[in-house]
């Protein structure tokens, strides 16, 4: 859990903290108010994919292209690309085949590998984002206005950031649809 002055962020959709975007001390108010957007849309994914099993996870229904399990891993390297790109001002190089892979959903780099548990793949997703929200405490607001470095100045730290959150929420929606092909709601 991670504390503020007395707040932390929410843990699951069942807690009222889940439905206030209130900043923790730890962060810039802008960088406050976009770690808790971030947090809510990934509380939605997690809850998009509780009880899910490794095949329900690699299964890819007819007429669909990517598996649950691909998109968790695509998710996650969303995160590591822009970590890349924004901490530490440089495109994806040699050694950095494993997020390539997942970014393309396996397309180039090293393709995510399939037979991963759910554990496994949110260790990932919690790893990823991890490392993001303990960078975003060593920044301010400033910092979130500005642009990234070049060759990827054309859009500026917030934008970016924001995009992570809005690719986070577009691939939820595709795993919704996935879920309820594998494994839909018995009627009761």
């Amino acid at each position: 859990m991670y504390k503020g002055r007395g707040m932390s962020r929410a843990e699951t959709l069942q807690s009222d903290r889940a439905y206030r975007i209130e900043p923790e001390a730890k962060y810039t108010p802008q960088i406050g108010a976009l770690a808790e957007m971030m947090n809510y849309a990934r509380l939605t994914t997690l809850q998009a994919v509780e009880g899910l099993t490794t095949e329900q996870l690699d299964a890819v229904p007819e007429g669909f292209g990517n598996s649950i399990g691909m998109l968790l891993a695509h998710i996650a390297a969303v995160d590591r690309v822009y970590q890349v790109m924004a901490f530490q001002g440089r495109d994806l190089g040699e050694g950095d085949e494993m997020i390539l892979g997942g970014l393309t959903m396996g397309q180039q780099g090293t393709p995510p590998p399939t037979g991963q548990g759910l554990d496994t793949l949110l260790a990932e997703l919690e790893a990823s984002r991890a490392l993001t929200l303990a960078t975003f405490e060593t920044k301010d607001d400033g910092w979130l206005a500005s642009r990234l470095p070049a060759p990827f100045d054309s859009m500026n730290q917030h934008w970016a950031w924001f995009h992570i959150m809005e690719d986070e929420v577009s691939h939820r929606g595709q795993i919704r649809i996935l879920r309820k092909h594998i494994a839909p709601k018995k009627k009761e």
